[in-house]
C-alpha cells in the first residue's frame, strides 16, 4: 500500500508526508492509502500521531541492544535495561522480564539509570531462587519460583548511573549477585523532597535524606559504586559500532555459565507411575 493523503492533502513524492504531520501530534489525522497497482479502492484509516518519538527511540534502542546479546551469547544471554526506578523503569522491566529470565544467564543494565525508589523492587526479583519445577501438559516448564534467574547475572553500569541506581549497583554488589562490569557510578544518593518555588520564579530543592551502607559507609555520595570489571565504550567503538563494555559483559556471563551452570527442568525419565493400581482378585 501506498500512504497517497494526509487529511485529503496529497503527499509529495519528494517531501513525504512529514510536513502534512507537523503540529498534528495527539489529533486524530486520516490516512488514506492506495492499494497499488490498481487493485481496489483507497482505504481511509484515522491515526492518532504522537507527541514525542522518544518512547519509540527508546524501545528500538533497546532492542538492537537485545539483539547484540542474542548473537554475541547465542541465544543463552537474556538482556533487561532499566531506564529509572520510578513507575516508568519497573514498567519496562516488568515487561521484559519472563522471557528474559528465561534464558540460561541474564545481562541486567542500569547504564543511564535516571534513579527513583524502587531498587527494592527489582532486587527482590533478581534474588529469587528456582527450587524447582511446574510441569504442566502441553506447555513449557515454569520455574518455582517464578521469574526467577536461572543462571549467573552481570549487571552493566556506567558514569549515568544515578540515585537509586547507584543504590542498586551498590546492593548488586553487596549481596553478590554477580560482578558489575563498566564504569563507576554517578555518586548521588542524597535525595531532596518536593521543590520550593521562590517569588522570582527561581526554584530550590532542599537535601533531605542520605543513604548509608555497611560495607561502604557514607561514601557513595560524591564517589559512586565502582564496577569489578572497568569498561568503557569509546568515541570511536561508538563511531564503528563496538559494544566493548557490552562484549566484556556477555563474555563474562558465559564465562560464570560454563562454570556454574544454568537451573533446567527435569526430564519425563523417571516421572512415577501414578495409575490407577489393577484390582484384587474377585471372589466368587
Amino acid at each position: 500500500a501506498v500512504l497517497t493523503h494526509v487529511d485529503g492533502r496529497p503527499v509529495d513524492p519528494v517531501t513525504g508526508p512529514y510536513p502534512l504531520l507537523a503540529g498534528s501530534g495527539g489529533t486524530t489525522v486520516e490516512l488514506t492509502f492506495s492499494p497499488g497497482e490498481g487493485a481496489g479502492p483507497p482505504r481511509r484509516v484515522a491515526v492518532v500521531p504522537l507527541i514525542d518519538d522518544r518512547p519509540l527511540r527508546y524501545q528500538d534502542w533497546v532492542a538492537k541492544r537485545r539483539a547484540v546479546t542474542r548473537e554475541m551469547s547465542d541465544g543463552r544471554c537474556g538482556y533487561l535495561h532499566i531506564p529509572d526506578l520510578g513507575g516508568s523503569g519497573w514498567a519496562q522491566f516488568n515487561r521484559d522480564l519472563r522471557m528474559e529470565m528465561s534464558r540460561s544467564a541474564l545481562i541486567v543494565d542500569v547504564r543511564g539509570n535516571a534513579g527513583g525508589n524502587i531498587s527494592e523492587l527489582v532486587i527482590e526479583k533478581l534474588t529469587r531462587t528456582i527450587l524447582g519445577w511446574d510441569l504442566t501438559r502441553d506447555a513449557q516448564p515454569v520455574s518455582y519460583a517464578s521469574n526467577a534467574p536461572r543462571g549467573p547475572l552481570v549487571a552493566l553500569a556506567d558514569e549515568a548511573t544515578s540515585s537509586d541506581g547507584d543504590m542498586i549497583t551498590a546492593a548488586f554488589k553487596l549481596l553478590k549477585l554477580g560482578p558489575v562490569v563498566g564504569q563507576r557510578t554517578w555518586g548521588g544518593v542524597v535525595g531532596m523532597t518536593g521543590r520550593h518555588r521562590l517569588g522570582d520564579g527561581t526554584v530550590i530543592t532542599v537535601p533531605m535524606n542520605a543513604a548509608w551502607f555497611d560495607a561502604y559507609g557514607w561514601s557513595v555520595e560524591n564517589h559512586g559504586v565502582s564496577p569489578d570489571v572497568e569498561s568503557l565504550r569509546t568515541p570511536m567503538d561508538w563511531a564503528e559500532g563496538r559494544h566493548v563494555e557490552m562484549d566484556d559483559a556477555i563474555e563474562l556471563a558465559l564465562d560464570l555459565l560454563a562454570a556454574k551452570g544454568a537451573a533446567s527442568p527435569p526430564g519425563y525419565e523417571n516421572v512415577p507411575d501414578r495409575s490407577r493400581p489393577k484390582l484384587p482378585p474377585r471372589h466368587t
